[in-house]
């Protein structure tokens, strides 16, 4: 029976798919699969392994914008990879680099790949002197590729080679046989993350000043805390119910746009200043998988879309919750997209910083799932319990004063002595009556938390990477803010 299943999984198990790139115009045009979407304006390493040539990890980022930062950022990028590599336990044997960039007006293809060979030679230089050589170096502008390593003008000319047709190489078809996407530009997926433009802008920054002189006062007032948290989850499950049963039209762009239409000014800006609180935070991360995550992915982007004008910083919350629940349904690309953005918006959000790290480092998502489920759960039993004992708490106090109210018996010490008897059993059977309603609850409560868990409960999770708890930011017109959380 046992070797029957292990047989079963074994031909069950999806097979690998290999393909082999023999060419610079192969290695082009395998890019956009090798990091999930067109990376404009980045540059973008590759380690190989082995005599083969096995493609490792990756590296991505944005061209720098001066001249004078390119030693230091060649540098980092070298050390990074391969210390990245050296932890999963293999050194690279060998580096492949990609350099892409759009011309800018009056700017030729030509002029980009000049214009950027002092960085690749220097990026070269930084990975020669770990000792780890560059293979190959492409530079990727206007439809066309150059080598910086190829001197032969037989295959590579001046004047560049154009980049194959999309969807007719052979890293194409396999990609599209594995279930493999391209997810556009990387400008693309940017601009579904960036504040909106347009009329409604005032109208959302109007609206964003007057939740936060509602809520403010209530956060740093210690009372009141708890009761805006409350007021914030409300109104996220009313949006999060909206967009689930709204579905995602097939455009992007039009997709967010219709998102857009669900989410008014008065229930975006009440999110927005409520996710500043780090508990709010960390329970909205909860919607993560299924439906829930899909929805919630979508009202994360719409939120970011909604933080405007001096309120720009306040997207640091959602665009981590949309680098998290992205990541956690596997959409991998976008997660470190949104992560990036967070990151650039506030350099010192630590839930940010953590969860880039995470998905940078290939872990599984699923153990910081299983950390958010054991939170639910046990929230939902503290919860319970505390329900319970107000409810028997209620019950002592209402039978207490029932028998304060009557009427004392005649009658000499034996009349007492009967009736402290039953006052006596009532008092026996209260506990036990209130400790099985409890044990009910709990049971109740952990069934229905941990109902989706896959598998044992991790350690930490996003929820448990801070420290001490911090109070939310809100910036009002004038410019002033309150006290805020770094994480």
């Amino acid at each position: 029976m046992t070797k029957r299943n292990e047989s079963t999984r074994r031909s069950a198990a999806p097979t690998e798919q290999q393909i082999t790139l023999r060419s610079a115009a192969e290695l082009a045009d395998a890019l956009p699969f090798l990091v999930g979407f067109h990376p404009d304006d980045s540059v973008v390493m590759a380690a190989l392994h082995g005599e083969r040539g096995r493609l490792g990890g990756r590296l991505r980022l944005g061209l720098p914008r001066t001249r004078e930062e390119w030693p230091d950022v060649c540098d980092q990028l070298a050390e990074t990879l391969v210390t990245n590599c050296e932890k999963r336990g293999t050194r690279p044997d060998g580096i492949v680099l990609f350099f892409c960039q759009d011309p800018a007006p009056g700017e030729s293809g030509r002029a980009v790949m000049e214009r950027l060979r002092p960085l690749a030679q220097r990026l070269r230089i930084a990975c020669g002197e770990l000792e780890v050589p560059v293979y190959e170096a492409l530079c990727i502008s206007d439809g066309r590729f150059w080598s910086y390593c190829c001197p032969d003008s037989r295959c590579c000319p001046p004047e560049g080679v154009p980049m194959a047709l999309p969807g007719t190489s052979a890293m194409a078809a396999t990609a599209a046989y594995v279930g493999m996407r391209v997810r556009g530009t990387l400008k693309e997926m940017e601009a579904r993350l960036a504040p909106m433009t347009g009329e409604s802008v005032p109208q959302q920054e109007r609206a964003l000043d007057a939740a936060g002189g509602r809520l403010l006062p209530r956060i740093l007032d210690g009372g009141g805390c708890e009761a805006v948290r409350e007021e914030t989850l409300d109104v996220l499950r009313l949006v999060l119910g909206r967009f689930r049963d709204t579905p995602p039209l097939a455009h992007p762009m039009k997709s967010d746009a219709h998102d857009d239409t669900l989410l008014s000014h008065d229930e975006a800006a009440t999110i927005i200043i409520g996710l500043q609180d780090r508990t709010t935070r960390d329970q909205a991360a909860e919607w993560m998988e299924g439906p829930d995550g899909q929805a919630a992915l979508r009202v994360w982007r719409a939120l970011a879309r909604r933080c405007v004008g001096s309120y720009t910083e306040y997207g640091a919350a959602p665009l981590a919750l949309a680098g998290w629940v992205a990541w956690s349904v596997g959409e991998g690309p976008e997660a470190r997209v949104a992560f990036s953005r967070a990151l650039r918006i506030d350099p010192d959000y630590l839930f940010a910083h953590l969860l880039f790290q995470a998905c940078n480092d290939g872990l599984d998502p699923e153990t910081l799932r299983n950390c958010l489920r054991k939170e639910r759960a046990d929230r939902a039993v503290h919860t319970a319990v505390h329900a319970e004992l107000e409810r028997a708490a209620t019950a002592d106090e209402a039978s207490a004063n029932g028998r304060r109210r009557r009427p004392r018996p005649k009658g000499g010490p034996a009349t007492s002595a009967r009736t402290a008897v039953p006052r006596a059993t009532a008092a026996r059977t209260t506990g036990p009556a209130r400790t099985t309603a409890v044990g009910r609850a709990v049971g109740a409560a952990r069934a229905a938390g941990s109902g989706g868990t896959t598998g044992p409960a991790g350690p930490t999770g996003p929820g448990k990477t801070a420290g001490a708890a911090g109070k939310p930011r809100v910036r009002g017109k004038d410019g002033q803010r309150g006290a805020r959380s770094a994480q």
